[in-house]
């Protein structure tokens, strides 16, 4: 499957889940942040933020600011003020006579004055103020990215970037700027916008068509998460995260096609990876990604610490004594050496007193050395998979369960390869197959 395909259906994996609070948002920001980012952008709002700023639409709109903040329109406001033994404004005699006759007709110190005054609160520049409010907080908390070389920031911020110390300088201390109330938690209404969109002034129709492009990002309209997938977050040299993520919503709604249920999707937990839990009479299904589900005693551990060092192959001398060199090196615990994260796929099915796994690899090649390397590397899991310090499967004569406990998908191979059913130890699947045949490698796991 090419990237187009799989944006495709991620971009409507997003929208079936993420959306409609089925799977966290905070989980596919952590997925798809580009590198580099702290955590402050480990939720969507965030990201939709960083992705707003960075469309050419809003650079040009920054570009433009410094002439255009000039045609700010102001509303005149006209207010009457009772006032004794001065006079404050233009006096309005009638009212002044009406004033004095209903209090003190004698009393020649009362007088009701106008005055005229500017305000800056209309409705446009509300909505103005609000565009300039997102843009500004976005580049105050990505400054240190935008001065910095990173290939998700635009060439256009990149060559231009005094435009971020001009947007922060227009925002704090433009005096129309200032002037302008902060828009209030609701605002601005669709009201305000269908007014503001219908202004002469190009700056204000602008700031409506940004605002309500960045109010659609966060709402999850599918155009604009196809755009943030597409253009920001996942980038061409990770097109392993996309891959993955693909896979991870293709086991979600496979399982819950087969199981006549819905799982139970969650943000994550300190300590824990855990992002999907499906309960039934008969069987509990847990989803992991990213390691080894630690925080329910599993792991994937070699078995070298165990055997005495006399024992070992000349292979195995070498790998425990490049583990123990590199511990000494880094001054860490040699024990903590021997537990890998892999970056997999782990499902986990409890029922009664048996306990099945489904570990999956992913490898986002159609080389042979890199599926290669998949495969080792799927099948070291297995032989090195523990529940609670035990190995899973301890039969000497196979480290890799029935067949079916190990996964690998790459991506599509157009020469011939052996079928699903007579592949041996693990199964592999192309990109392409996932969709229709994950569900009879599922059923072997007994899900």
């Amino acid at each position: 499957m090419d990237r187009q395909e799989l944006l495709d259906q991620l971009t409507q994996d997003v929208l079936a889940y993420v959306m409609h609070g089925g799977f966290s948002e905070d989980r596919l920001a952590s997925e798809i942040k580009p590198d580099g980012l702290d955590e402050r952008f480990d939720d969507y709002e965030s990201l939709i933020r960083l992705h707003f700023v960075l469309q050419p639409d809003v650079v040009d709109f920054v570009e433009s600011l410094p002439q255009r903040l000039r045609s700010v329109k102001t509303q005149t406001k006209n207010t009457t003020r009772t006032s004794r033994g001065r006079v404050d404004g233009r006096i309005d005699w009638s009212a002044t006579v009406r004033k004095r006759n209903s209090r003190n007709p004698r009393d020649t110190s009362l007088f009701v004055c106008q005055n005229r005054s500017e305000s800056y609160d209309t409705d446009e520049n509300v909505v103005l103020k609000q565009l300039l409010s997102v843009i500004y907080t976005t580049l105050i908390d990505c400054e240190q990215y935008f001065k910095r070389e990173y290939e998700w920031v635009t060439d256009r911020w990149r060559e231009n970037l005094e435009l971020v110390d001009t947007m922060t300088d227009l925002f704090e201390r433009n005096v129309h700027v200032t002037r302008i109330r902060e828009p209030e938690e609701y605002e601005p209404t669709e009201r305000m916008l269908q007014r503001t969109a219908g202004s002469r002034e190009p700056i204000y129709r602008e700031a409506v068509d940004l605002l309500r492009t960045y109010r659609s990002s966060l709402a999850g309209e599918e155009a604009a998460i196809r755009e943030l997938l597409d253009e920001t977050a996942i980038t061409p040299n990770d097109e392993e995260t996309l891959l993955e993520l693909f896979v991870l919503f293709r086991f979600i709604s496979t399982i819950e096609d087969l199981r006549g249920d819905e799982f139970r999707l969650r943000t994550i937990e300190s300590g824990s990876q855990e992002v999907a839990r499906m309960g039934g009479e008969d069987a509990e299904v847990v989803l992991y990604h990213d390691n080894s589900a630690y925080d329910r005693g599993l792991r994937f551990a070699p078995s070298e610490p165990d055997k005495e060092r006399s024992s070992l192959s000349r292979a195995e001398m070498v790998k425990r004594e490049a583990r123990e060199v590199a511990a000494e090196y880094f001054g860490t615990d040699v024990s903590s050496v021997w537990t890998k994260r892999p970056d997999v796929i782990v499902l986990e099915v409890q029922g009664g007193d048996r306990t099945e796994y489904l570990i999956t690899e992913i490898k986002n090649s159609s080389r042979r050395e890199t599926i290669q390397q998949g495969i080792e590397e799927t099948l070291e899991y297995l032989a090195f998979l523990q529940q609670d310090h035990e190995f899973v499967y301890e039969d000497d004569t196979d480290y890799f369960g029935p067949g079916w406990n190990g996964l690998l998908v790459v991506q599509d191979i157009e020469e011939e390869t052996r079928d699903l059913q007579n592949q041996r130890s693990i199964r592999i699947l192309q990109a392409s197959e996932v969709q229709e045949r994950l569900e009879e490698v599922l059923r072997n796991v007994a899900i």
